[in-house]
């Protein structure tokens, strides 16, 4: 028979332990591809300045998916679904996320500043805006734009944004993978609304 919140002490101070159960698959309430295609989603939109790698293209998939953004635009020369490779990082995600392909990224910013949107780069520049100190505002747009793995945005892409943002980093490198990037973005960003306007 087992023991619920068993408690032991150290140096006279009690502690309890939680036992915590794994939830089921079922148990997540997970929306289908055609609830999620019809679902509410946030007034943000991701754009990938020429990512090379496949499988960062399929977590910034998976990742737009979780927090339910409106759009992914494809740009140069990141790779469209359907492929394997973005499959097996996306799981299914490049299904329920809406993309768009332009052969210049300049091209999709443009029509995104037309359509209203504050455009966002994610880069290292003079004068950014570190992550901690931006927060998006309600009824406004916005275009949050991650470059190549290894040039980053294109500076003529810089050049058109409102803004840029920078994660505060402390150690040797000063640079994340581009999906951990659009993580940390993402939800630094969105969290403040994301349960008032999706649950």
């Amino acid at each position: 028979m087992g023991i619920e919140n068993p408690s032991f002490s150290i140096f006279n101070f009690q502690f309890s332990i939680i036992m915590s159960r794994k939830l089921l698959n079922e148990e997540l309430n997970r929306l289908s591809t055609e609830e999620y295609k019809e679902a509410e989603k946030l007034p943000l939109v991701v754009v990938l300045d020429n990512v090379r790698s496949l499988n960062n293209i399929g977590s910034v998939f998976r990742t737009s998916d979780a927090f339910r953004l409106s759009k992914i635009y494809l740009c140069g020369i990141t790779a469209t679904p359907p492929h394997r490779e973005i499959h097996k990082t996306a799981l299914g995600a490049e299904e329920s996320v809406d993309w768009e392909y332009f052969e210049e990224t300049i091209d999709a910013v443009q029509k995104l500043k037309t359509e209203g949107y504050t455009i966002l780069s994610v880069e290292q520049v003079e004068n950014s805006i570190s992550l901690e100190n931006f927060s998006i505002q309600a009824g406004q747009k916005y275009a949050f734009i991650f470059g190549n793995e290894v040039k980053g945005v294109q500076q003529e892409v810089v050049d058109l944004s409102d803004d840029c943002i920078e994660i505060p980093q402390f150690g040797t490198k000063h640079s994340f993978n581009i999906s951990v990037t659009a993580g940390i973005v993402l939800w630094q960003v969105i969290h403040p609304l994301f349960y008032k306007q999706l649950k």
